[in-house]
């Protein structure tokens, strides 16, 4: 079992920057590979980013690429997603997630195990 618990929501004006936290408990956290999804109201949960846990291989959806980087501490067990030059289109609730199944892309949600409870992304025009 993982434990997933996120930070670093809140209220940011379009062009703004904000970094999101994710900390993992319950297992080897440096075995997981996480990832960064989001929801919009009346919207599926989409892909944001990934990172592998071997090789801390990025991958990004590219409704993001070029204004978010997704990075982990295994120290910390945490995992962050750093975004800039925000869109009001971004808000969103932000969810971390966390698998120890291989994958080569990881943009499905049916691909990880472990889901956090999310966090509030709402950026004002």
């Amino acid at each position: 079992q993982v434990q997933l618990v996120e930070s670093g929501g809140g209220l940011v004006q379009a062009g703004g920057s904000l970094r999101l936290s994710c900390v993992a408990s319950g297992r080897t956290f440096s075995d997981c590979n996480m990832g960064w999804f989001r929801q919009a109201p009346g919207k599926e949960r989409e892909f944001v980013a990934r990172i592998m846990w071997s090789s801390g291989g990025t991958y990004y959806a590219d409704s993001v690429k070029g204004r978010a980087t997704i990075s982990r501490d295994n120290a910390k067990n945490t995992v962050y997603l750093q975004m800039h030059s925000l869109k009001p289109e971004d808000t969103a609730v932000y969810y971390c997630a966390a698998t120890t199944r291989p994958m080569v892309f990881g943009t499905s949600t049916r691909q990880y195990d472990y889901w956090g409870q999310g966090t509030q992304v709402t950026v004002s025009s």
